[in-house]
């Protein structure tokens, strides 16, 4: 499970074509992989060149985003906003990503869906620490990625489930209760689902 796509694949696919652009992946209680289990993933680009999401449950132990501005040198430190930082995921963990609302973009951030947008450079970075960027984001080392139809295959076997997404789970700081709340907006009980025994 998640490796990276041949070719980056890009966010113009949409939900209505049966690509999943834009949404949440809720890990199932029965998901075997130990990397993503209880995980929640925000999709940022699906189409038929593959996917790649962000973990948005996975907070970083360690690292400050002081911190990180000390290591990429950039000021002002201490900045005047800060944003979360948490592991993206198990591929090119040594890469940042911010996951932003639309309302501060650039030339090299990707629209993910209507008011989500995803930005790789660090022009967002010195944006937030100067007082900056956009309403609200999150700092993603690293990224989930899957190959032409595998998150599909994935999905076929009842790893994954898909919900709309919202600020709270995108962007809260409660990372322990976000697959909860996940769940809670499939109106589903985790402890009914199978293989939801010693998970709960």
């Amino acid at each position: 499970m998640a490796k990276r796509p041949r070719t980056r694949p890009t966010a113009q696919a949409s939900h209505e074509e049966g690509y999943l652009s834009g949404q949440i992946l809720v890990a199932m209680p029965n998901m075997q992989d130990p990397r993503f289990a209880g995980t929640v993933i925000c999709l940022c680009a699906h189409s038929p060149e593959g996917a790649m999401g962000i973990i948005l449950n996975k907070p970083i132990e360690g690292m400050s985003f002081d911190e990180l501005l000390k290591q990429l040198e950039l000021e002002p430190v201490p900045p005047q906003r800060r944003i979360a930082l948490c592991q993206g995921g198990p591929v090119e963990g040594g890469r940042g990503f911010v996951l932003h609302t639309k309302d501060w973009t650039s030339d090299a951030s990707l629209p993910v869906a209507e008011d989500l947008a995803l930005t790789a450079s660090v022009d967002i970075l010195k944006a937030i620490a100067g007082g900056g960027g956009p309403r609200s984001g999150i700092l993603a080392l690293g990224y989930a990625g899957w190959g032409p139809g595998q998150l599909e295959d994935e999905i076929q076997a009842n790893s994954w489930l898909s919900v709309d997404p919202d600020e709270a789970l995108l962007f809260g700081e409660g990372h322990d209760g976000k697959w909860r709340q996940a769940m809670a907006k499939l109106r589903v009980d985790p402890l009914l689902l199978s293989g939801a025994a010693g998970h709960a």
